[in-house]
């Protein structure tokens, strides 16, 4: 079994969709307000899509309103990596899979939580776990 950090660009093409893969591989956006997981409201737990490490709780999940699946605070600070990231023009920092190191989307500092902190991902970067399966 290939580790997830060292998988190729075509190994990565055969296990997720083109959409998964241009945003967990190439650190792309879904558009706002498009994201099946939106308004997934559901107990639960959302992890990678492209790994399986658990990622978020439901219960840190709440709407931001700005148009992405947001939360309050992952499930363990060391399952994700944060980035600098100065492209598009302005500073923000990227959030990854710290276990495969897919991008899945941004943290910003406008957060309800006792963090403060709002992680902004991608839908298409994340699978639902429901409570009890």
């Amino acid at each position: 079994m290939t580790d997830a950090k060292t998988k190729t660009d075509a190994e990565w093409r055969e296990e997720l969709t083109p959409e998964q893969f241009h945003i967990l591989r190439e650190h792309g956006t879904e558009r706002p307000n498009t994201g099946a997981l939106l308004n997934e409201k559901r107990d639960g737990s959302f992890a990678c899509a492209a790994c399986g490490e658990e990622l978020f709780a439901s219960g840190t999940k709440y709407d931001s309103g700005s148009g992405w699946p947001s939360f309050t605070d992952p499930v363990n600070r060391e399952h994700v990596t944060l980035i600098d990231d100065d492209s598009l023009g302005m500073r923000r920092t990227e959030v990854r899979c710290a276990t495969c190191g897919g991008h899945l989307g941004h943290v910003f500092p406008d957060g309800p939580g006792t963090t403060g902190e709002r992680f902004c991902i991608n839908s298409a970067a994340l699978q639902f776990e429901p409570a009890g399966d």
